[in-house]
């Protein structure tokens, strides 16, 4: 088990939770219609490899893509995970785009196909208020009044499922027991109630394996809860096992970040101590130690550099 930070943790935590299939099934299983949710062979589905989000985006969103048959023939499941904050009404257009990357590596790796699979796109949006979103393509093209129905057979088109946390209350979150806590996990973080009692629920809580629990509780500690709270939520919980995993963590996590500190303060002890000597050899009046002190390292070290560059002009000419 790591014990660092994670980084970019909302994406590790949903890809090491609904990257096993059971996780995804527990998931996505009740937010189609009945009719394609029952036409989907849940039992073969798979996770593929490979990610289709744009690199300037991939601080704010990740995906995941499913295989599984549908009435016997090839589907795909593409579930996009949105954590930025902010709306983005031309969600549906990135949604295309990478559909179309999916498309063009289906046929990469099957040139002889004839057909390209069906693409189920679905977004998890991660958001706090409630996104005003449209869900079909065609709406964000500007189709002349009254030519929409001659228009249409021009039109690229498409719909999307979206799931946004922000409407769904703790407990009507559904799923396996991992799936559940992650998402409940994922909407507190947005709404600050990470020690919210229906994030922490050790009947649940019991159930995920280990390395997912540990992580889930490596994410809240990560998002800043207060310190005091956490160890008091800790107090009370009932299940030994989880207990001793969070208390664990959090002393991890709270030495790692004594270390870092006084790495860092020998790292700027150096520095100030280059400079001082650096401005004693140039004959300057050295710089006040509390003006020194309340530099950051990379402005101590620029702050180095120019008298370093200032040293060579005037001495080794």
């Amino acid at each position: 088990m790591a014990k660092k930070s994670i980084h970019q943790p909302h994406d590790k935590l949903f890809k090491s939770t609904f990257g096993e299939p059971a996780n995804a099934i527990g998931f996505l299983r009740g937010i189609f219609p009945a009719g394609l949710s029952t036409a989907l062979d849940w039992d073969r589905l798979r996770l593929e490899p490979g990610s289709f989000v744009d690199s300037h985006y991939r601080h704010s969103e990740s995906d995941l893509l499913f295989s599984t048959p549908l009435c016997g023939q090839d589907c795909l499941i593409y579930v996009l995970f949105e954590h930025q904050r902010e709306l983005d009404r031309w969600l549906a257009l990135r949604l295309l785009r990478y559909m179309a990357r999916i498309w063009e590596k289906f046929l990469r790796q099957q040139p002889k196909a004839d057909k390209l699979p069906i693409i189920v796109p679905v977004v998890l949006a991660q958001n706090a208020k409630r996104w005003d979103l449209p869900l079909e393509f065609s709406s964000l093209l500007d189709i002349p009044a009254g030519l929409t129905d001659e228009a249409r057979p021009f039109i690229p088109d498409f719909t999307f499922r979206l799931i946004q946390l922000a409407d769904l209350p703790f407990d009507k979150i559904l799923g396996t027991p991992a799936g559940i806590i992650t998402l409940r996990v994922m909407k507190a973080e947005r709404i600050a109630k990470l020690l919210d009692d229906q994030v922490w629920d050790e009947a649940l809580m019991i159930q995920i394996p280990r390395e997912i629990r540990e992580f889930i509780i490596r994410y809240i500690l990560d998002a800043g809860v207060d310190k005091d709270a956490f160890d008091h939520k800790i107090a009370h919980i009932t299940q030994p096992e989880i207990q001793s995993s969070a208390m664990t963590i959090a002393q991890q996590l709270r030495q790692e970040g004594r270390q870092e500190g006084r790495q860092e303060g020998r790292q700027e002890g150096r520095q100030e101590g280059k400079i001082l000597a650096l401005e004693e050899l140039m004959g300057l009046a050295p710089t006040d130690a509390q003006a020194l002190a309340s530099l950051t390292i990379p402005e101590l070290e620029r702050r180095y550099e120019l008298l370093r560059r200032e040293y060579d002009s005037r001495f080794r000419r």
